[in-house]
């Protein structure tokens, strides 16, 4: 069986990987990455593995957000209407 323990504010999340009969050891890991995965237990490790200190998280936070609203802006549809208005107003 693997297990995969991650301590938070005293109480254990864990991650198992259970095999059943006839089932072979590669689907079982497959099947344990993929719930570690969607817990965020990697994830969580890796953000506790190193002090930041107040002021760098709120610039790391920040910095995100800017990263996150920049990958909106470019996701959503292009008017070519809007384009050809803009221009011409500023022309």
């Amino acid at each position: 069986m693997l297990t995969s323990r991650l301590q938070i504010s005293r109480r254990h999340i864990l991650a198992e990987g259970r095999t059943f009969q006839g089932e072979s050891i590669e689907s079982v890991l497959r099947r344990f990455k993929r719930q570690v995965q969607q817990e965020g237990i990697i994830k969580d490790v890796k953000r506790h593995s190193f002090f930041l200190k107040p002021g760098e998280k709120k610039r790391l936070k920040s910095k995100l957000a800017q990263k996150l609203k920049r990958k909106k802006v470019r996701r959503q549809p292009a008017d070519s209407d809007s384009k050809a208005s803009s221009r011409s107003q500023s022309s």
